[in-house]
């Protein structure tokens, strides 16, 4: 098996900083040693295949995204993002894992939806990828088959609380399943808004003409998701389930998560980069349609209501646990223009898998974050959440060799002529500047990214079989 040396980086892990090297020996890091270690006398640097200079760089543990949708039908088009484009471009971000999910429809069974998405990932990823198990119909039938779901390394499950007709269950059906949650160990994720009440307020807007994007913001207010975040709280403390709750966008949202953990509860929330960088007024405010370039659900909220503030205070103080991207990115042209007239009918979605290393990089920058947190948050957080640390989310003996070298001192600029690999026709983060630069991407082992080099191929990526989250008590 091939070695690798990397050389005179300093290694950043969660818990702190030292330098290091790291020397890699086939798909997985053999020794974290003193920079310059000899091996049995001899230079080691000369004993080895390769050597990677991380001079001046950090060296970090491969980023893990937890929350993404390639290829996944909504709205009556499809994400634009295939397996192959979305951790090809992943890769090119210094992410080196994708946690996806796989769906089951109303009157589907539940093996059936899982099936699916392994015959669309296998062979056609570019990093290593596992699934969390979408429920979109509780029946008895889906209720026994989810208790399978640790069998097939898939130990997360995730409920919907909007959009009725599509995914969305009703509280008994809710109860029902993390009454299986709790006693399997499953974890629930769960999308918390106020569906019915939001589909009300969405009549509403639009009778009042209302039809721009800005009004996918307003009909989806922090009230709903607040509400259906205590709901779903609730649900969990009755059952004894642990709960994840998805793109967490409101600080009120926050709030109730804090309490909950306050209170001794298995609960956790993710946010993502929109909800700490983009805005109701800024983003979905833009003049004509080009506020469809912003929509997703939860949405941006109110720049003027401090949500993006409270949000990057959260990560700070560990009330929102790490982020992840809810990358589900559709193209303007044939996707999102459906909604002309209509904001309900613009496919909700923003695509971001690609930037969440160097944006989350840039609160450091920025002193919203440290280093270390920036870590936690991309990385040792969302391998340990969803069953994977030791073998992803660390540099230490024995892991898998997903190893980023990250230039503090290099720069990025976001855009569609630059940096965009996605997919997608126009970019969430046109014009973005970031103070760092991924230079090389290793996934077990393999150098799939190097000095702005893409090395990697479809079917690189294997499926990680998911353990149960390593945060239970």
């Amino acid at each position: 098996m091939a070695t690798t040396l990397i050389s005179g980086g300093t290694v950043v892990t969660a818990t702190g900083r030292s330098a290091a090297d790291v020397l890699v020996d086939g798909e997985k890091i053999a020794a974290v040693l003193a920079p310059g270690s000899t091996l049995l006398g001899h230079d080691l640097a000369g004993s080895v295949d390769t050597v990677l200079d991380a001079t001046g760089k950090y060296v970090i543990p491969g980023g893990i995204d937890a929350h993404t949708h390639m290829q996944m039908p909504f709205g009556g088009t499809e994400a634009s993002d295939t397996f192959e484009t979305g951790t090809r471009a992943a890769a090119w971000g210094g992410t080196t894992t994708i946690v996806d999910f796989a769906i089951q429809r109303y009157g589907e069974r539940v093996m059936d939806g899982l099936a699916a998405w392994h015959e669309k990932a296998a062979g056609q990823c570019a990093v290593d990828y596992g699934f969390h198990q979408i429920i979109g119909d509780v029946n008895d039938d889906s209720l026994k088959a989810m208790e399978a779901l640790p069998d097939e390394g898939v130990s997360s499950y995730k409920l919907f609380m909007a959009y009725p007709g599509v995914f969305y269950s009703d509280d008994a059906q809710i109860y029902k399943a993390m009454r299986v949650g709790a006693e399997t160990g499953l974890m629930t994720m769960m999308h918390a808004e106020n569906g019915p009440a939001i589909d009300a307020m969405v009549a509403d807007l639009l009778a009042q003409g209302k039809t721009d994007p800005y009004y996918h913001g307003v009909a989806r207010a922090w009230q709903m998701e607040e509400e259906a975040t205590h709901r779903a709280i609730m649900l969990a403390n009755l059952t004894g389930a642990p709960l994840y709750v998805v793109h967490v966008s409101a600080k009120q949202a926050v709030e109730q998560l804090a309490a909950a953990r306050d209170n001794g509860q298995n609960v956790f929330g993710e946010t993502c980069p929109q909800y700490l960088y983009l805005s109701l007024e800024d983003q979905l405010g833009a003049e004509g349609f080009e506020g469809a370039k912003w929509v997703c659900s939860t949405p941006l909220r109110s720049k003027h209501e401090h949500h993006q503030d409270h949000m990057w205070q959260s990560l700070r103080t560990n009330d929102i646990q790490m982020v992840a991207t809810d990358h589900c990115p559709f193209c303007m042209k044939g996707q999102k223009d459906m909604g002309v007239g209509d904001f309900s009918k613009i496919p909700n979605g923003i695509g971001s898998v690609e930037h969440r290393m160097d944006l989350m990089y840039q609160g450091v920058v920025d002193g919203k974050i440290s280093l270390e947190r920036w870590v936690e948050i991309t990385s040792t957080t969302p391998a340990r959440m969803f069953g994977m640390y030791g073998t992803k989310g660390v540099i230490a003996p024995g892991a898998d060799a997903d190893v980023v070298i990250y230039d503090p001192n290099g720069h990025t600029s976001i855009g569609v002529e630059k940096t965009h690999h996605m997919n997608m026709d126009y970019s969430a983060w046109e014009g973005y500047e970031i103070e760092g630069h991924v230079d090389t991407v290793m996934s077990r082992g393999r150098v799939v990214v190097n000095n702005n080099e893409y090395l990697g191929s479809k079917g690189h990526g294997q499926y990680v079989r998911r353990a149960t989250s390593q945060y239970l008590v």
